[in-house]
């Protein structure tokens, strides 16, 4: 594990004593120019945080817990999941008076460069991590700052494979989980039933391991039913609405086009409606559309949109409930919320007749 420097550290490195290290770093007097500059100088190399001293002497918990969003920027502001995921996260901390900090960055390795000095600061008592990966370096890294957090979402073995259940959970890690194979399941399942044979799968970020579920369900579940990769298949995107677009554009010009498109969030989904729309493919007519994540955007979109209906909310809630659970000294565990459940409405039917 881990352990965070101390002023002793700092001390012994730089070859003064503890009380020269004290009034180097609070700016007071006492030591020269020269000296003051290699202890900070050294302090720095370590790793050491000045504004976290007195927390780091008391052994005070910072009455804060983080969350880091690896996500582009531009599909944050239009996509309702993670506002609700937060929502419930928020309502759990604020009744045990706890903060949130949030903070939103570009890349994997600038979360866990965030995680990093947070520990070293002692800004936060624990974290809640999103978005596992299939290649993921951050629960190694919570673990060897022992630092507590809860994934809310569910790893991947090394092997690609969903993690086995019950799960060995890592000392420090809990986690709180959705079906998404299951959720997969039912959409495979309402658009075979109405007749659909030829589906494609407007999936997220590829790296992502919900994503990687999901399309595994999607072939597994179509493979069942004897349709083969030519008649069901997905393809990945940022999540954003252009790019959703995009997608359906060149899927809907190919020379035998799907008949029902499955997108994996709602900006997606009204945005691959509004380009039916456009190119004079009528919904639910030529084409079925189902949205993963229902929202007032299904519901107001003409016409209203299949959705699976889920309390993104109440995942937040169960997330922030196991965090606090951690931090109070009871054991990580696993947690497994509500399946998704799907919501027919006007915009799947069967297929044309003549498909």
């Amino acid at each position: 594990m881990a352990r965070r420097p101390t002023i002793k550290d700092i001390a012994r490195q730089a070859g003064v004593s503890e009380s020269a290290v004290s009034f180097a770093l609070n700016d007071r007097p006492g030591v020269s120019q020269d000296t003051r500059a290699r202890i900070r100088r050294v302090a720095e190399e370590l790793g050491w945080q000045p504004n976290s001293a007195a927390r780091a002497l008391s052994g005070e918990r910072s009455g804060a817990v983080g969350l880091v969003l690896a996500r582009p920027a531009h599909t944050l502001g239009v996509e309702s999941f993670f506002l609700q995921l937060v929502s419930g996260i928020q309502e759990v901390l604020s009744t045990a008076r706890t903060a949130l900090l949030f903070q939103v960055v570009e890349d994997i390795d600038a979360e866990c460069a965030v995680y990093r000095r947070w520990w070293a600061e002692r800004r936060v008592d624990g974290v809640l991590v999103v978005d596992p990966r299939t290649s993921d370096p951050r629960p190694a890294l919570l673990e060897a700052l022992a630092l507590p957090a809860v994934t809310i979402g569910e790893a991947l073995s090394p092997d690609g494979a969903a993690a086995p259940a019950p799960p060995a959970a890592p000392s420090t890690l809990s986690s709180v989980r959705a079906d998404d194979a299951g959720a997969m399941a039912q959409v495979l399942e309402h658009l075979y039933g109405l007749g659909h044979r030829r589906i494609v799968h407007v999936a997220g970020l590829p790296g992502l391991a919900h994503t990687v579920r999901r399309m595994e369900s999607l072939r597994a579940e179509a493979g069942r039913r004897g349709l083969g990769p030519d008649q069901v298949r997905s393809v990945v995107t940022d999540y954003s609405d252009a790019e959703g677009a995009a997608a359906t554009r060149r899927v809907l010009a190919e020379p035998d086009p799907p008949t029902a498109l499955v997108y994996d969030n709602d900006v997606m989904a009204v945005a691959g409606s509004a380009v039916a729309a456009g190119l004079g493919i009528p919904v639910p007519g030529r084409l079925s559309i189902v949205a993963w994540d229902d929202s007032a955007l299904c519901r107001v979109t003409h016409p209203r949109l299949t959705a699976l209906v889920r309390d993104t909310a109440g995942f937040g809630r169960l997330a922030a409930e196991e965090l606090l659970a951690v931090l109070a000294g009871g054991p990580p565990g696993v947690r497994i919320s509500e399946r998704p459940r799907l919501e027919p409405r006007e915009s799947t039917a069967p297929p044309p007749a003549h498909t």
